[in-house]
């Protein structure tokens, strides 16, 4: 009756960084990609390409981070873009702002920044007279 399968679950991952393997750069992608190392650099999904980034217990990114679905069980330091989904699993630990379209976040997860919803996939407006 009632069903946990999310739109992102249908995404193959074509793409793997495996543990122990370091990258120095920024990463650009589509379709999905799974990290289970360390990226020293921007995780940037093809803008208005299917994208799913998997983030797995082991995998670290220090840099900006967008795709339309992320499944986050590691550690990013940066900030995050979600433009449809992210997921925040238990041992997820982010230091940066999350901007999310849907999120679902895990006991045990930790984010040390701000939540941001999104709106139509853009971050709201800000009024100009507020002091955030």
């Amino acid at each position: 009756m009632f069903s946990k399968k999310t739109p992102a679950s249908n995404v193959v991952i074509e793409s793997l960084i495996s543990a122990g393997t370091v990258i120095e750069g920024n990463i650009r992608f589509k379709g999905g990609l799974r990290i289970d190392g360390t990226v020293k650099g921007n995780v940037v999904a093809e803008e208005g390409a299917p994208s799913t980034l998997v983030l797995s217990e082991s995998g670290r990114i220090e840099g900006e981070v967008s795709a339309a679905h992320l499944m986050v069980n590691g550690a990013v330091v940066g900030p995050i873009t979600a433009h449809d989904s992210i997921e925040l699993q238990p041992k997820a630990r982010v230091n940066g702002q999350i901007h999310y379209l849907a999120l679902e976040m895990h006991h045990g997860a930790v984010v040390d920044g701000t939540l941001s919803h999104l709106e139509n996939g853009r971050p709201g407006l800000k009024l100009a007279a507020s002091n955030e």
